[in-house]
């Protein structure tokens, strides 16, 4: 079942209140070990999307429990340099539950038989091909784990790191106070690589049709369905409604 656009209810308000506080001022690998060990978070998988940063939040998984679930939304529009990335971080982190999750084919043919659905309304495409295949595959889990972060955008700028994701689910978010520069001192002191497509602009990487690169001075999520109102994808909810557009 699909919670997450369920009312927050107040006892799940009250327990991320409470997880936020017990966590204020612990980092990111705390706040991880919490969620991945403490028996009262149930099954807690990773979402990521091996884009720009992402090696960051996978490695600290890998160390601290390298058997978790890591769910990847292949939208079929990739970058082929993100498909080719996946892979080369699964096997260097010895990742051992990855599980690549896509749309339903029959939807696909039915919705989008063309594959120019992002041409007319990228919020339907995002539906299709991420939010319906990741709530599915999350129908398992009581908790998910992103590696959003407060300086990646409006919508984001007073992330905690704990957020119930409707009624009866939770989302973490450990690297929700890290910087730019602390992203990019983890990669080096940890010798990660990075996504090929960053050193060609890219600082925040979705899918093919709807990424452009980044000038300079630029919000780093700006190539990001360039010239629309729209910053996530909707697989993100804020009190039980999809985060988009200067919602906070």
């Amino acid at each position: 079942m699909d919670f997450s656009n369920a009312p927050v209810l107040p006892e799940q308000a009250e327990r991320m209140r409470a997880l936020n506080e017990r966590y204020r001022h612990h980092g990111a690998t705390a706040v991880l070990e919490g969620a991945l060990r403490d028996p009262e978070a149930g099954r807690i998988a990773l979402v990521s999307s091996f884009g720009a940063e992402s090696v960051v939040l996978l490695h600290l998984v890998a160390m601290v429990d390298p058997g978790t679930p890591i769910l990847f939304i292949d939208t079929q529009m990739l970058f082929p340099e993100t498909l080719d990335y996946q892979a080369e971080l699964a096997e260097r982190l010895h990742l051992r539950d990855l599980r690549v999750i896509r749309a339903n084919p029959l939807e696909v043919t039915r919705e989008d038989p063309e594959d120019k659905l992002h041409q007319v309304d990228t919020d339907a495409c995002c539906d299709l091909r991420k939010t319906r295949p990741l709530q599915q595959a999350l129908s398992q889990f009581d908790g998910w784990v992103t590696g959003r972060k407060r300086f990646q955008g409006s919508t984001r700028s007073e992330l905690e790191f704990f957020e119930a994701d409707g009624a009866h689910r939770i989302k973490v978010n450990p690297l929700a106070h890290w910087a730019p520069e602390d992203v990019r001192a983890y990669m080096d002191e940890n010798r990660l690589p990075r996504h090929p497509m960053v050193a060609r602009g890219y600082p925040s990487i979705g899918c093919a049709p709807c990424t452009s690169p980044v000038k300079p001075g630029e919000d780093p999520r700006a190539g990001r369905w360039r010239g629309q109102d729209k910053e996530e994808c909707g697989i993100h909810f804020v009190d039980g409604k999809m985060v988009r557009g200067g919602a906070a």
